[in-house]
């Protein structure tokens, strides 16, 4: 049932996108748009997740900080903390032999949530809630600083993929695309400390800000510019590991996933149908991935496009696609407004058949058809896309 219902509304995605484009609509109405879609993510406050058992990993890990242990120390199955355990905890955990991959931030975010509402989701579904709320406000000022029409908005508003992933599935990145989005007003309204020191911790939350650096290197000039762009959103990233870093290694499980997990990724499975080598395939992605960056950066051209492009070719060439993860291209679009990132974010709830497929069966099994029905529109409207951008001379923002 729920991916029918992803899969549909994603369609009706496709269609609300293409009626925005051609209508006008007045405030009133696009005010009261906005307010049903946050009427909807509230709805689903109390709902458990559907299509990801992250959220148990989070209250997991709220719940050993709680008891005053040092989360990256031990796997949930350790006999160190199984006093821990109860009939929900670890049980219902994804990877619960594995030690948890979150960074400080996130695990401060958990500490709190599981203090709010203890073993119970409805606490931290309320601080995701704040943040798609604030996320929304967000894209309006932006939108209005950028003198773009606001009706923009609802190319994320009633986007169904954050309403899947944050309102239902419970996943963190929608305090990191909070952060994101008001990382970008502060810099466009010249408050640029603040905005890397919030693009800092974006990235405690996932490191997909990591590619937005490239972008404010090249679009600042002067060393000591530069310097900050790329020093401060870092030292705010890394300061955060100062109490872990000599006792335990926070790394332990992200070395692991990003040398071992894939799926979903269609260049990384194009490479490694023919290498059949999982390293020499990811790094074949990674070299394609900063020659991408580097021809986006180059000339200089408009920053929020360059940001929009990075960002979709970090998605390309990741070996994990994971649909929660496009949540970070569906974020932009409403100031992009392109159509390569409306047809992944509508494309990546095909996904949906592994994930059932391995509810029912409890086996993951990747579809190459998926692949390439979620994959082609996107890549040939992205050439499109790109083509043009490419071509002629922006202003830049």
């Amino acid at each position: 049932m729920f991916g029918t219902v992803f899969i549909s509304v994603s369609v009706m995605y496709l269609i609300m996108a293409w009626t925005l484009f051609q209508i006008e609509l007045p405030k009133k109405t696009l005010f009261a748009i906005v307010a049903v879609s946050l009427v909807v993510r509230l709805s689903f406050v109390t709902e458990y997740p559907v299509g990801s058992e992250d959220a148990y990993r989070y209250l997991w890990d709220g719940k050993v900080q709680a008891h005053g242990i040092n989360p990256y120390l031990y796997s949930a199955l350790d006999e160190h903390v199984s006093f821990l355990h109860s009939p929900l905890l670890p049980a219902a955990m994804n990877h619960a032999g594995l030690k948890t991959i979150y960074f400080p931030l996130s695990e401060w975010i958990f500490y709190s949530c599981y203090q709010l509402s203890g073993e119970a989701l409805w606490g931290f579904k309320i601080v995701l809630f704040l943040a798609e709320a604030g996320t929304i406000i967000g894209l309006f000022l932006l939108l209005s600083k950028l003198t773009v029409p606001v009706k923009f908005v609802l190319l994320y508003a009633l986007c169904p993929l954050p309403i899947t992933q944050f309102a239902i599935d419970a996943h963190l990145d929608a305090v990191g695309l909070f952060l994101l989005i008001f990382s970008l007003l502060c810099y466009f309204k010249e408050k640029k400390i603040l905005s890397y020191v919030l693009l800092g911790l974006s990235i405690s939350i996932k490191p997909v800000g990591l590619i937005v650096l490239p972008a404010l290197l090249f679009h600042e000039t002067g060393w000591r510019k530069r310097l900050y762009a790329a020093g401060i959103p870092l030292a705010t990233a890394c300061a955060q590991f100062l109490p872990y870093i000599f006792t335990s290694n926070p790394f332990e499980t992200l070395t692991s996933f990003t040398k071992d997990w894939a799926f979903n990724g269609v260049v990384f499975e194009t490479l490694y149908s023919y290498t059949n080598d999982n390293q020499r395939a990811r790094f074949y992605c990674g070299v394609l991935l900063a020659i991408a960056v580097f021809l986006l950066n180059f000339k200089r051209k408009d920053l929020l496009n360059t940001i929009y492009f990075s960002i979709l070719s970090l998605i390309l060439f990741s070996p994990v696609v994971h649909p929660w993860y496009v949540c970070w291209a569906a974020v932009l679009l409403p100031m992009a407004r392109r159509w390569s990132g409306i047809a992944l974010v509508a494309g990546v709830s095909l996904t949906s058949f592994t994930i059932m497929t391995h509810r029912l069966t409890g086996a993951w099994e990747q579809y190459p058809i998926v692949l390439v029905i979620e994959y082609l529109p996107v890549i040939l409207l992205l050439a499109f896309e790109l083509r043009s951008y490419l071509k002629r001379d922006l202003i830049s923002t």
